[in-house]
């Protein structure tokens, strides 16, 4: 009689059919469409239209790397289930932030493209010339050095800490998180605060906001629990996960969603409401750039579809239990937060908001496809690589106790899936 097949070890190609077939993908068309965004970039006439378009797919991706590291240390200072499902996918897009660094060094060679301030005479205008000490490119890359050294530190302590918590049940780890993740979470959202003012805020040098970070911050929140979710829903009939990927989980991060969804709506009007009572000169061209040529279909699509239908939608219950509704739930509020960053960078660059040059450039927003796609490409090979190389829920985790409470709930969540049929009535 022959002897069972032993399952794989953690790491090899085939441990996760899906994962192994989403990184072939990946790989397939990351490569080649970042190949071209690189020529583009060396052909003068294009160089104009290609870095916008990169800046964008960048901002995109990186928002979910650096979520991924916050939300990791949020849940080893407050605990709970819904942290265990999405755990394993929030350190592995942590660790994106490697490659990501590397991605980010094309960007430092179209300085004089994307910012006013480095191109030849920009920083003697009125408005920025008092600005040169820190609109400057070597602090802009000094600075940039400084972030990503911080961010892959923290998010290699929180890979480090979980695999030594795997290897013992001791809880000396998890609680040396804990200890980590309290000032790393400030370090980053102050880091995450500079990185948003020098990389898209500085594209109008000329204009500021106080809540513009924040604003920034809590949508690329949004954008990671959203992937989350997506790769959640997308393995929960994998083994490891069953003990935890139950409807009661996913309400929890569907209603986590909520709250970031909430959370960056408030953000965006209060901007929008400060700006538009001071009515300042150098404040209100921001939104006259986004508001005319076109631009005003995105203000409608995001205001409807990025804050209204998903906070009606993500107060009905029975819809947040249901992981194949989240799934694609979690893929269309990714593709707004797509949208949102467009919004936020391709208009900067028409220095005149009354200029008729204001309008939606088609060429461009093709390109931010493609940019998004090569970037994308690599990250979530990356991403997929690491989390393949991993149990896919954390071991000896002290979040693990609360399964016993889903364990209760089971009959419950089997017969909202499964309901009785009806009484017979008694004649």
């Amino acid at each position: 009689m022959s002897q069972p097949t032993p399952p794989p070890a953690p790491g090899s190609s085939d441990r996760i059919a899906p994962l192994a077939t989403a990184r072939s993908l990946a790989m397939a068309i990351g490569p080649p469409a970042l190949a071209l965004c690189i020529i583009l970039m060396l052909i003068p006439p294009t160089r104009t239209v290609i870095y916008p378009a990169y800046l964008v797919g960048y901002v995109f991706w990186f928002g979910i790397a650096l979520g991924g590291a916050s939300l990791t240390m949020l849940h080893h200072l407050t605990g709970g289930t819904w942290g265990l499902l999405i755990r394993r996918p929030l350190e592995a897009a942590a660790l994106t932030i490697i490659p990501l660094a590397i991605l980010f060094v094309p960007l430092l060679f179209g300085l004089d493209v994307l910012y006013p301030w480095a191109r030849a005479g920009g920083a003697d205008e009125p408005l920025i010339a008092h600005k040169a000490g820190y609109l400057n490119p070597t602090a802009f890359a000094l600075r940039a050095a400084f972030y990503f050294g911080l961010w892959i530190l923290l998010a290699w302590l929180i890979n480090r800490g979980t695999d030594r918590q795997d290897q013992t049940s001791d809880r000396a780890p998890s609680r040396s998180l804990a200890r980590i993740s309290a000032p790393g979470l400030g370090l980053v959202f102050l880091t995450a605060t500079f990185a948003a003012i020098d990389w898209m805020m500085s594209l109008e040098p000329d204009w500021y906001s106080s809540i513009y970070g924040a604003m920034l911050i809590t949508g690329w929140g949004l954008a990671t629990f959203a992937a989350m979710t997506l790769v959640a829903a997308a393995l929960r009939s994998q083994p490891e996960l069953r003990p935890v990927a139950r409807p009661r989980v996913f309400q929890d991060l569907a209603s986590l969603m909520l709250a970031f969804v909430m959370l960056w709506a408030y953000t965006s009007f209060m901007q929008y409401l400060i700006i538009w009572s001071g009515n300042l000169s150098e404040e209100i061209p921001w939104y006259l750039r986004r508001s005319r040529g076109g631009w005003q279909l995105f203000v409608a699509i995001l205001i409807l579809f990025h804050f209204l239908a998903p906070f009606l939608l993500l107060l009905m219950r029975d819809l947040k239990r249901r992981a194949d509704w989240l799934l694609g739930f979690s893929a269309a509020i990714l593709g707004l937060h797509l949208i949102d960053t467009i919004w936020l960078i391709l208009p900067a660059q028409v220095r005149d908001p009354l200029s008729p040059q204001v309008g939606l450039p088609i060429l461009q927003l093709l390109l931010v496809l493609v940019a998004t796609a090569g970037i994308g490409g690599l990250c979530v090979s990356f991403f997929l690589d690491r989390l393949a190389r991993r149990p896919l829920m954390p071991l000896h985790d002290p979040a693990v106790d609360g399964l016993a409470h889903l364990r209760d709930d089971e009959t419950d969540d089997q017969t909202e899936a499964y309901p009785a049929p009806a009484p017979t009535p008694r004649a």
